[in-house]
């Protein structure tokens, strides 16, 4: 009796997204996004993700750098991130990073220290928003309470100073 020829495996999840459709996914979902200064938001996800790669991060950490501000500006929906071709790693370093309505500094930075991978993403957003000539282009008031801001998030999650 011979065997019938072998099936092909069906796959039962699909192929991740690679890092450069996630970053044209990233830039046309905050493609009309400017920053407080007025610049192009895409400029900020950039920084971000090359940050995350400088220090060493992973693809995955990657993925989620270019899109750690997504759900939370509703750029993309949470039930797109949930739906998503990436993997559970950089699903779960986005929801890490994206704030809550409500929630407490303590709170936001215990959830990031507690996800692995979220606290380099993190490090890596904070260092460019708390960049000098980024902030440089601010009025003194925006640029005093986000200096602030800053600092006390970078404490809370025990980092340096950027």
């Amino acid at each position: 009796m011979t065997k019938p020829p072998p099936t092909p495996q069906t796959q039962t999840q699909p192929l991740t997204l690679t890092l450069t459709e996630v970053e044209a996914t990233a830039r046309a979902a905050h493609a009309t996004q400017t920053d407080k200064a007025g610049r192009p938001y895409v400029e900020h996800l950039q920084a971000v993700a090359e940050g995350v790669r400088a220090r060493g991060g992973d693809a995955e950490q990657i993925a989620a750098a270019w899109l750690h501000d997504a759900v939370e500006d509703d750029a993309l929906s949470a039930r797109w991130l949930a739906e998503a071709a990436l993997s559970p790693r950089t699903k779960d370093i986005v929801l890490a990073v994206t704030k809550r309505a409500g929630e407490t500094q303590e709170a936001y930075a215990r959830r990031i220290l507690e996800t692995p991978g979220a606290l380099l993403v993190k490090q890596a957003d904070l260092a460019h928003n708390a960049d000098p000539a980024r902030l440089a282009a601010l009025d003194a008031t925006t640029r005093a309470r986000l200096t602030d801001k800053y600092a006390r998030m970078r404490a809370l999650l025990g980092l340096q100073e950027a």
